[in-house]
């Protein structure tokens, strides 16, 4: 039995969402980033929202709970509850900020600093296990193609702000 010409077009103008760029990127994120989590959970006992304020503060140094907010796009209760339970784990601290004293700054404690020295190299690990699973001109070519997505967005250099 054949398709009727108009049922081909039809198929052939179907939206496929599995096809749809901002959908795709937006699921390949999250499945990478749960399975990232699988390197630090159970050891470090940190889910997703604590590791994005523990690498945030172990590459700025301090931040602002609004700045991982806005850096990281985590809904602001979701950051701060993950600051909470950090607080209580030692592994950050709240500072008064020197340049606004209504601000408070995060930083990491001795022992968060300690942790992300372990921490450190199993997600960089990951991260060259990920891209080691495709061709050294494809994870080059991809790599390029996240950063120029970055730039067209405005997205570049976002943490600096």
């Amino acid at each position: 039995m054949q398709l009727s010409c108009v049922k081909l077009a039809q198929m052939k103008d179907r939206f496929a969402l599995d096809r749809f760029l901002p959908f795709r990127l937006n699921r390949l994120a999250a499945e990478v980033s749960e399975r990232l989590s699988r390197v630090y959970a159970a050891r470090f006992d940190l889910d997703i929202p604590q590791w994005r304020v523990l690498a945030t503060l172990a590459g700025e140094g301090e931040s602002t709970a609004q700045a991982i907010v806005q850096s990281t796009r985590t809904h602001k209760s979701t950051i701060s509850r993950a600051v909470q339970q950090l607080e209580d784990k030692h592994l950050i601290e709240r500072a008064v900020s020197g340049r606004d004293r209504r601000a408070h700054v995060l930083k990491l404690t001795a022992e968060g600093r300690r942790l992300f020295r372990q921490l450190k190299p199993l997600v960089l690990g990951y991260q060259e296990k990920l891209l080691g699973s495709i061709e050294v001109k494809a994870a080059d070519a991809l790599l390029r193609g996240v950063d120029a997505l970055e730039g067209s967005l405005g997205l570049r250099g976002e943490e600096q702000r």
